[in-house]
C-alpha cells in the first residue's frame, strides 16, 4: 500500500504556510489535479471509498465539496445529499438508503451529511434518548465496520465553524432569493449546549480505530478545501497500490 506519491510528503510542508488568496487557490488547483492522478490508481484496482462531509450548516463542507467534485472522474463518483429518513422499524431498518448507496469497485460514495445525523440533529431537536442515541452509535460502528473488512476506505471529515461566522454565512444565505430554508430545515448552531452535548458524544462514541474523524476548521472556506483535500490525498496514498495492477496471462491451452 502507499508508495510513490511524492506530492503528499514533499508538499504539505509547503501548503500548510499559506495565507495569501492567490497561493490558495494555487495549491487547491495542484491538490485536485493530485486527487484526479490518485484516483486513476483507485480506479484501476477496483478499491471502494466512503467519504462523509459532516458539520453544520455554514461550516464550509460545501465549497470543499464543490473542489473535490472538480477533482474527481464524475464517472466513477457519486454524491449523495441526506435527508433525515425517521422510518419505523416495520418500514425497514434506518441504515437502507446508504447501503443501496454503497459504491461498486473502483468507485466512491461521497456522503453530504450521512447517516451522522441521526445522532446529532434527532439529539439536539430533543428526537433521540439516551437509550435509541446508545443502539445507533453500535449499529454505526458495527455498518463502518463491516465496510472497511471488505476493504472499502472510509474518510471521515468533519467540519468546524465558529459561532460568529456560522452566524454570519447563515444571515448571509438568509438574504438570498434562492437559498430559503423549508419549514422543517432546522440549523445546528453551534453555540447551542445541546449541539455541544451531542458533538462530543459523537466523538467520544464514533471516532473508531478503523474510521476515525477528521477535524477540519471551517472559518477560512478556501483553507478548508485544502485541509479537507490534502486529508483525502493522504488517505488515498496510504490505501491505494502505486503500481498499475500486472497484466493477466493468457491462458494455456490444453489440447
Amino acid at each position: 500500500m502507499g508508495g510513490n506519491f511524492p506530492f503528499v510528503g514533499e508538499r504539505k510542508s509547503e501548503l500548510r504556510g499559506l495565507h495569501r488568496v492567490e497561493d490558495l487557490h494555487s495549491a487547491l488547483e495542484a491538490l485536485r489535479d493530485h486527487l484526479a492522478e490518485l484516483q486513476l490508481a483507485q480506479i484501476a484496482h477496483g478499491r471502494r471509498a466512503i467519504i462523509l462531509f459532516e458539520g453544520p450548516d455554514g461550516s464550509g463542507k460545501h465549497y470543499a465539496l464543490k473542489q473535490l467534485a472538480a477533482a474527481f472522474d464524475p464517472c466513477h463518483c457519486a454524491v449523495h445529499a441526506t435527508r433525515l429518513d425517521r422510518r419505523r422499524s416495520e418500514e425497514g431498518h434506518w441504515l437502507a438508503p446508504y447501503w443501496r448507496a454503497l459504491p461498486a469497485g473502483g468507485n466512491t460514495a461521497i456522503f453530504y451529511r450521512s447517516w451522522y445525523r441521526r445522532v446529532l440533529d434527532e439529539r439536539v431537536h430533543g428526537q433521540c434518548d439516551e437509550e435509541l442515541a446508545a443502539r445507533l452509535f453500535d449499529e454505526i460502528n458495527e455498518f463502518e465496520a463491516q465496510q472497511r473488512d471488505y476493504g472499502t476506505l472510509i474518510v471521515k471529515l468533519y467540519f468546524a465553524v465558529s459561532p460568529a461566522v456560522q452566524q454570519q454565512r447563515l444571515e448571509q444565505r438568509s438574504r438570498s432569493p434562492w437559498r430559503r430554508p423549508g419549514p422543517a430545515d432546522m440549523p445546528l448552531i453551534v453555540d447551542n449546549p445541546a449541539y455541544l452535548r451531542a458533538l462530543a458524544e459523537l466523538r467520544a462514541n464514533s471516532d473508531t480505530r478503523w474510521s476515525p474523524w477528521k477535524t477540519i476548521d471551517g472559518d477560512d472556506e478556501p483553507h478548508a478545501a485544502l485541509l479537507a483535500l490534502e486529508a483525502i490525498a493522504d488517505a488515498w496514498a496510504g490505501a491505494m497500490p502505486a503500481e498499475p495492477p500486472q497484466p493477466l496471462e493468457a491462458p494455456t491451452r490444453v489440447a
